[in-house]
């Protein structure tokens, strides 16, 4: 038999901690290396506490590995994440113990590869673009009250770790609750459920991560959030192309991904970055969403066209996907946004046009 990753790691899952769980499953491991007979990696403990409490599970690991049939040679080295706490604090009685969001990303369950459904949802629809500042997060927001209006059941993630906006957008800043510090359970807006990690964090401090917690921190707000029974989760993606996107897209099966782009050059290039992302990765471009389309004076009622017309209509023609719509330049929208009330909520031009492409997606059975 060859020695592996996969049998090593079979063999720390056997060892548990005095609190609970395994070693792998409390993702603990890092650095696991594998040269010819010889084996090394480090148990991560949370804290200098625990890490000092954890000599004994350190020997265990280290006496099980070597017994592998192939193993010459084992190093376990045992350290903390963090610096030890001066005092723990036990939450009050009755109180849910804190939840910690972002962590290192845990690794699949054995038997499962590729992308995995989320319990409880039906379809799931990822919104992204090529650069910031195109309207992405005022699409996805509004996109998701217009088909809670058609009666669907809807959940929206905020997955812009970096720039949540979706608690302003719709109008929530209570701190989600956690019953046990493991489950979180979501907040609900205009007929939305929805969770973002800026309801989790200070609003004023930044989000200062490597890719590894982005990651972690999405599996968090996929996989432990009690979203429900939901027909369709709208997920609003970061600009670009990066940690978060591929995190997503690897691991969760998405029923596709819709691409927001204003009209100019310069948006659009990046947006066939996005589209060919999304391509190599095996998810359906459902289709273009034009943003900024035009404005219209509400003076005079003259049409200009600020970012120039009809580049993200062709970009579909020539990719052979649908044009989901075509959304002006509108100030109730921005205010709407800004107040935390979707203009999807309301009635009036902006509201109707969300509306059509939200029934364009449940007819198409896309939602």
């Amino acid at each position: 038999m060859t020695l592996t990753r996969d049998h090593i790691l079979d063999e720390l899952r056997r060892i548990g901690l005095p609190d609970g769980g395994d070693l792998v499953s409390r993702d603990m491991i890092r650095a696991l290396g594998l040269e010819g007979d010889k084996v090394r990696f480090v148990i991560e403990a949370p804290d200098a506490d625990t890490a000092r409490r954890m000599e004994p599970v350190r020997r265990a690991a280290e006496a099980a590995v070597a017994a592998l049939p192939g193993v010459a040679s084992v190093s376990v080295v045992l350290t903390a994440h963090g610096p030890a706490s001066p005092a723990a604090k036990k939450a009050p009685e009755g109180e849910a113990p804190s939840l910690k969001i972002g962590r290192h990303p845990t690794p699949q369950a054995p038997g499962q590869t590729g992308p995995q459904r989320v319990a409880g949802i039906d379809r799931i629809l990822a919104v992204g673009s090529g650069k910031g500042g195109v309207g992405k997060s005022t699409v996805a927001s509004n996109l998701a009250v217009a088909l809670a209006r058609e009666g669907r059941r809807v959940g929206l993630l905020d997955a812009d770790i970096y720039g949540p906006s979706q608690p302003r957008m719709m109008g929530v800043s209570k701190r989600p609750g956690s019953p046990d510090g493991k489950t979180i359970e979501p907040l609900k807006a205009h007929g939305v459920t929805m969770m973002s990690i800026g309801l989790m964090m200070d609003p004023d401090k930044a989000v200062v991560w490597r890719g590894p917690m982005l990651m972690g921190a999405l599996q968090q707000l996929i996989g432990q959030v009690a979203w429900g029974e939901l027909d369709v989760l709208i997920v609003d993606l970061p600009p670009g192309t990066g940690d978060v996107q591929l995190t997503l897209c690897q691991r969760t099966h998405l029923t596709g991904a819709i691409v927001v782009s204003t009209p100019q050059d310069v948006a659009l290039l990046d947006a066939r970055k996005a589209i060919d992302m999304f391509h190599t990765l095996k998810t359906p471009v459902l289709g273009l969403i034009e943003n900024m389309s035009l404005y219209v004076c509400p003076e005079c009622g003259h049409e200009a066209h600020i970012f120039g017309h009809g580049g993200v209509s062709a970009e579909a023609e020539r990719l052979k996907a649908p044009l989901l719509g075509s959304l002006p330049i509108d100030l109730d929208t921005r205010l709407g946004g800004d107040a935390g009330t979707p203009i999807a909520a309301g009635e009036g031009v902006m509201s109707d046009a969300y509306r059509q492409i939200a029934r364009g997606l449940v007819a198409g059975g896309m939602a």
